[in-house]
């Protein structure tokens, strides 16, 4: 058998190895749909969000928030503390190929945009992200996805070669940044597709 085109496999984390997203947490608190959704657009923004992704505290974010909008203060709030709320458990098909990957004793890695804080309550919630040979967290790196510099620091740090590091992301200009540096990326659509893409590429998977 000739030897896998990839030697090793990243996992992006949101939208492809967890079920997330903040509407999980959000039905609840803000029934009325359009209320909901002009919350999660206009005030909790992906962009204030993603700023912890980026490495800002969430202690400084929901004060920084409450004090623009502090009439939504508990809604903002619940962004913190109830985050885990805003995760459905594990994307059951991701989960199962990624054990197999372990199994078969091929290095899995963790590249994700994730809040260094919570990416502690994730692991602690869902031990499945604790079996990564290593990962590179957006929050604690202080750089961003797609920004060049974070697919080096997982390259580098972990002696990988781009072209036999397979990488999956929900994103598609998380993949493009990922193919600017030489690592074969794919978009995630679904377990299926990407058990067929890495079974292309040479690894030993059921079908």
């Amino acid at each position: 058998m000739s030897e896998p085109k990839v030697a090793s496999v990243v996992f992006d984390i949101g939208g492809v190895l967890l079920d997330w997203s903040p509407d999980y947490l959000y039905a609840e608190l803000i029934p009325d749909a359009a209320e909901r959704v002009h919350f999660l657009t206009n005030i909790a923004t992906p962009d204030w969000n993603r700023q912890q992704d980026a490495g800002r505290s969430w202690a400084e974010a929901v004060a920084e928030l409450t004090s623009v909008h502090p009439e939504h203060a508990e809604w903002i709030e619940a962004y913190d503390k109830g985050w885990l709320k805003m995760v459905n458990g594990v994307i059951q098909g991701t989960a199962d190929l990624l054990t197999e990957l372990r199994d078969q004793q091929i290095p899995t890695y963790a590249l994700t945009n994730f809040s260094e804080e919570k990416w502690g309550v994730a692991k602690e919630a869902f031990p499945i992200l604790g079996g990564f040979v290593g990962e590179v967290v957006s929050g604690r790196e202080q750089t961003i996805k797609p920004d060049e510099k974070i697919y080096r620091i997982l390259l580098e740090r972990y002696d990988l070669d781009p072209a036999r590091t397979f990488y999956t992301d929900d994103v598609r200009h998380n993949v493009d940044g990922a193919r600017a540096v030489g690592i074969d990326a794919e978009l995630f659509v679904g377990a299926d597709t990407l058990r067929r893409q890495l079974r292309e590429r040479g690894l030993p998977l059921h079908p």
